[in-house]
C-alpha cells in the first residue's frame, strides 16, 4: 500500500510541474489539469490514523479536569467553632432560716406573702402578710433571755392561733397608704395609763410608712375571711425606723395583770410578729392590744409561746415593762394599737406617745 502512494505521489509531482511549465509557456493553465492536480494531492496526503488513541487521551484529560474540579468546588468539611455560652453569675439571694420559712408558709399560703424589698419597690402594693424578716437572714437562732408563762384568766380563743383573725395579723394584711408620717394631735379622751409606744425602741423615731389593716369578717368561710381595709382611721399601723439589731421591747403600761410586774401576755407570736394583751384574757375584746410586725421575735420567747399555745393555752409568756421581746430585722418594725378591738391610730400623741 505504500508503494502505491509513492507512485501516486510521483505522478502528482509531475503533474503539478507540467502544469508549471504549461502555465509559464502558455500563461494559461489548462483547467482539467489543475482540478487533476488538485485532486491528486488531497488524495495523495496522509489519511487520519484509525486509531482512537488521541480520542482516549482527551478522554482521560476530561476525566482529570473533572476531578480537579470536584476538588476545587467541594469544600473540605471543617469543624465548627464551639460556640461559648457565657456562664451566668448567681445573684446572691438573701437566706431565711429555714425554721422562719416553714413557719411563715404554715401560717399564710404562699401566694399571699410578699417579700418586704418587694413592697418597698412598690409603696401601693398591699402587704398581705409576713415578709422575710430579716435582709440578710441575720434573725438570732439563740437568745440569754428568759421568759415566764403566767395563768389566763379568760376564756380561750374559739380558731387555731395562727388562723384566727384577731391573733394572727398576716391573716389580714395591710395597706399601705399616703398619710402624715409624724405624730398628730387628735381631739377626744385619752388614757391616763393606754400603753406607751416609745418604750419600743426607748425613743421617739421617725416614722417610715404608713398602713392600714384589713377587716375581719367573722361571718364567711370556718373561722372568718379577710375583709376590705379599715377606714375609721386615718392609719392602723405605723413604721418605727430602726437600725439591723436593734432591741425591741415590750410598750410600758403602769397597771399590773399578775404579780411581779407583769404588764402584758403574749396572744400570738410567730418567727416575725407578736399580738400582745393587756389583760390576761385570751382576747383582744376587753382591753388594750399592740402588734409588732416584721421583726426578729427572740427565740426564747417564740419556744415559751409555742410550748403553751400547743399544751392547751392555759398559760402563756407574761411580760414586764422594758422587757425585750426580739431584735429589728430591718429598718422598721409595725406597731399598731387596738382599744377593745378597735384599731386605733398608732401616731396620736395624746394616747399613745405622751411627752412628746
Amino acid at each position: 500500500m505504500r508503494d502505491m502512494q509513492r507512485l501516486v505521489f510521483i505522478l502528482t509531482a509531475g503533474l503539478v510541474v507540467l502544469a508549471l511549465y504549461t502555465f509559464q509557456r502558455e500563461g494559461q493553465p489548462d483547467p482539467n489539469l489543475i482540478q487533476l492536480a488538485v485532486r491528486a494531492t488531497v488524495f495523495a496526503m496522509p489519511s487520519p490514523s484509525p486509531q482512537v488513541i488521541e480520542v482516549t487521551r482527551v478522554v482521560e484529560v476530561t476525566r482529570m479536569v473533572e476531578i480537579v474540579r470536584l476538588v476545587e468546588v467541594t469544600p473540605t468539611p471543617v469543624a465548627p467553632s464551639p460556640t461559648l455560652t457565657p456562664t451566668s453569675t448567681p445573684t446572691p439571694v438573701a437566706a431565711v432560716p429555714a425554721a422562719e420559712a416553714v413557719a411563715l408558709s404554715a401560717v399564710v399560703p404562699s401566694a399571699d406573702l410578699q417579700t418586704f424589698s418587694e413592697v418597698e419597690a412598690a409603696p401601693l402594693v398591699e402587704v398581705a402578710a409576713a415578709e422575710a424578716v430579716s435582709s440578710d437572714g441575720s434573725c438570732p437562732a439563740v437568745s440569754s433571755n428568759q421568759y415566764t408563762a403566767i395563768p389566763v384568766a379568760g376564756g380561750h380563743a374559739e380558731y387555731p392561733d395562727s388562723l384566727h383573725g384577731d391573733l394572727n395579723l398576716a391573716l389580714r394584711g395591710y395597706v399601705p397608704t399616703e398619710a402624715a408620717l409624724a405624730l398628730v394631735d387628735i381631739n377626744g379622751p385619752t388614757d391616763g395609763d393606754a400603753p406607751q409606744l416609745a418604750g419600743v425602741l426607748g425613743y421617739l423615731p421617725g416614722f417610715g410608712r404608713a398602713y392600714r389593716a384589713r377587716d375581719w369578717n367573722w361571718a364567711c368561710g370556718g373561722g372568718g375571711c379577710r375583709g376590705e381595709e379599715l377606714g375609721n382611721v386615718e392609719v392602723s399601723l405605723v413604721a418605727l425606723q430602726s437600725t439591723p439589731g436593734e432591741v425591741i421591747h415590750v410598750p410600758n403600761r403602769g397597771a399590773e395583770i399578775y404579780g411581779g410586774g407583769y404588764v402584758a401576755l403574749v396572744l400570738y407570736a410567730d418567727p416575725a410578729r407578736l399580738t400582745l394583751v393587756y389583760t390576761r384574757e385570751d382576747s383582744v375584746a376587753n382591753g388594750y392590744a399592740v402588734h409588732l410586725e416584721e421583726f426578729c421575735v427572740d427565740p426564747n420567747l417564740l419556744a415559751l409561746y409555742q410550748a403553751n399555745n400547743a399544751g392547751g393555752r392555759g398559760n402563756l409568756p407574761g411580760l414586764r415593762n422594758g422587757e425585750a421581746v426580739g431584735t429589728a430585722a430591718y429598718h422598721q418594725v409595725l406597731v399598731g394599737v387596738r382599744d377593745r378591738g378597735t384599731f386605733t391610730d398608732p401616731r396620736s400623741r395624746k394616747d399613745w406617745w405622751r411627752g412628746y
